[in-house]
């Protein structure tokens, strides 16, 4: 068996293996619900080893993914995460931290090429590929010092923002707040799996809202960049218009530090040539206190003020508002674009470029490639029955996006709607917009009926701005978490981390899913 399929099967075996809920190994106390600053002071101090840490993230994993809960939030597990850890360690020794995410373990979003675990993008089609090398965001978490600790689940494809289930493992990802209830899509086993503390960031993509929407639902911090900050290069695409890849993480601060080290340029993703002078040096120092004090935060009602939306969502929202009104925040309320109907009515959601930029990503890995065509994929049935009818549509369409009049004009609406919100911003001398990233909390599994309330498919995909969720609280007798967005100009990032940072700290949301407590 060549040596690469032998590494995958380990790779699932090691995910597929449960544990008792007492932890195999002793850990250091102070592990749970950390940050990657109190990790490496604690590196400094010498007074925990990297080896640790990636113990007793391994036991949670262990306890927790397939069995107890069994979230199912991941589809390998790294055999190499102790060898990693080990080396390390004599490397600390000898000259300290090697990066920035030194010894940060990272659960990674299945649809990253990795050339040590498969890359399955949620697929059967997919199962047992070793790409030829790192997707850029993994080569560059790596070389900070990260260890890639497993990949996690996703919605086939990337293919809906609603729930998290593929084919490549049996059954739905589980909410850790709500085991009866999802994780939104399509990121979600990275928002279950950093919720549960499987690994202490992750990453994740997000065309409409898949960073967002499972970072709302599993009360984590997520972010989506400025279309050309964040290289989606090594990324199997859903949307090359629309996708974008990013962290997400338990806290600001963690957020921030894995963004610093994966903004930026890429010459392997041509989109990010226009983020060249607008990145900022160091995310991480906009890390401040008092962020809200004198900030200008429009309401964009327009965002989410719908017939379905949850009162219990408003509710939560409201009292979002009156904090940051308590820190100092000037509120604008409501803060309306102009003409947002007409624009939104423009679009022709009949841009559907999915196979044309699906089948040049395969064509470019060459021999590599596991597979080169959509039809291919449908004609092996491995496709989970879901999204039968996503892939036959996909395969009916006939023009490429740069000839399909569709797609082009949405180049025409980006255009559009993002000068109408900066000249609205501009008027009110905003500093960032917010509205509830959904409006209705967490579905119950299986259900796609009820409404699904997902704000997040509009303003930012469609502008190319930026956006980040944060908590914002607790709807349902206090138990299933609900996301507050802050959405701005383009390159606002370093703005919009200080005021998340701003709210996280006069708020502390964020609280441990009851699914998966401290092992004994």
């Amino acid at each position: 068996m060549p040596a690469h399929r032998s590494l995958a099967l380990l790779s699932l075996t090691v995910a597929l293996m449960g544990s008792p809920l007492t932890a195999q190994h002793p850990t250091p106390s102070g592990l749970e619900e950390t940050t990657i600053a109190r990790i490496h002071a604690r590196f400094r101090a010498h007074r925990l080893s990297c080896r640790e840490v990636v113990v007793h993230y391994l036991d949670r994993i262990a306890a927790y993914d397939k069995m107890g809960p069994s979230l199912n939030a991941l589809i390998v597990v790294n055999p190499h995460a102790r060898a990693i850890a080990d080396s390390l360690d004599r490397r600390f020794a000898h000259g300290g931290l090697v990066g920035p995410l030194h010894c940060i373990p990272v659960i990674v979003k299945d649809n990253f090429e990795t050339n040590d675990l498969q890359t399955t993008a949620g697929s059967l089609a997919l199962a047992g590929w070793i790409p030829r090398q790192d997707a850029t965001m993994v080569r560059r978490i790596r070389d900070a010092g990260a260890i890639v600790l497993a990949k996690s689940n996703m919605a086939e494809w990337a293919f809906t923002p609603y729930e998290t289930v593929s084919s490549i493992l049996p059954g739905y990802t589980k909410n850790p707040y709500a085991l009866d209830r999802v994780t939104a899509g399509s990121s979600g086993g990275t928002g279950a799996g950093v919720a549960a503390e499987f690994g202490e960031v992750g990453l994740g993509t997000d065309t409409g809202n898949s960073i967002r929407g499972p970072s709302a639902h599993n009360a984590l911090v997520g972010i989506r960049s400025t279309m050309g900050l964040t290289s989606r290069a090594g990324v199997v695409p859903l949307s090359n218009w629309a996708d974008i890849a990013g962290p997400m993480a338990r806290t600001v601060s963690d957020a921030a530090a894995l963004f610093q080290v994966v903004a930026g340029e890429d010459a392997d993703d041509p989109v990010t040539a226009p983020s060249r002078g607008h990145r900022e040096a160091d995310y991480r120092t906009f890390i401040v206190p008092g962020g809200l004090k004198g900030a200008r935060i429009g309401v964009l009602r327009q965002a989410y003020e719908q017939p379905s939306v949850d009162s219990e969502v408003v509710a939560v929202f409201a009292r979002a508002i009156d904090a940051m009104r308590a820190q100092g925040a000037i509120i604008v309320d409501p803060a309306s674009v102009d003409s947002f109907d007409v624009i939104l009515k423009s679009v022709d959601w009949e841009c559907n470029p999915f196979k044309f930029d699906l089948e040049r990503y395969f064509a470019a890995r060459g021999s590599n490639a596991p597979v080169k065509t959509v039809d291919e994929i449908l004609k092996s049935g491995k496709f989970h029955p879901s999204v039968e009818l996503r892939l036959q549509v996909a395969k009916a369409a006939t023009l490429a996006p740069e000839a399909n009049p569709a797609c082009i004009k949405l180049d025409t609406v980006r255009a559009r709607l993002g000068k109408a919100v900066s000249m609205m911003m501009d008027a009110n001398t905003l500093d960032a917009l917010v509205y509830p990233t959904w409006s209705y909390p967490p579905r119950l599994i299986g259900d796609l009926n009820t409404p699904h309330g997902d704000n997040s498919q509009i303003f930012s995909p469609v502008t190319g701005f930026p956006a980040i969720t944060v908590p914002m609280g607790y709807t349902r007798h206090n138990t299933l978490p609900a996301g507050m967005t802050l959405f701005g100009r383009p390159w606002s990032e370093g703005k919009l981390i200080t005021l998340a940072y701003g709210f996280e700290q006069a708020t502390h949301h964020r609280r441990r899913p009851p699914s998966t407590p401290p092992l004994r």
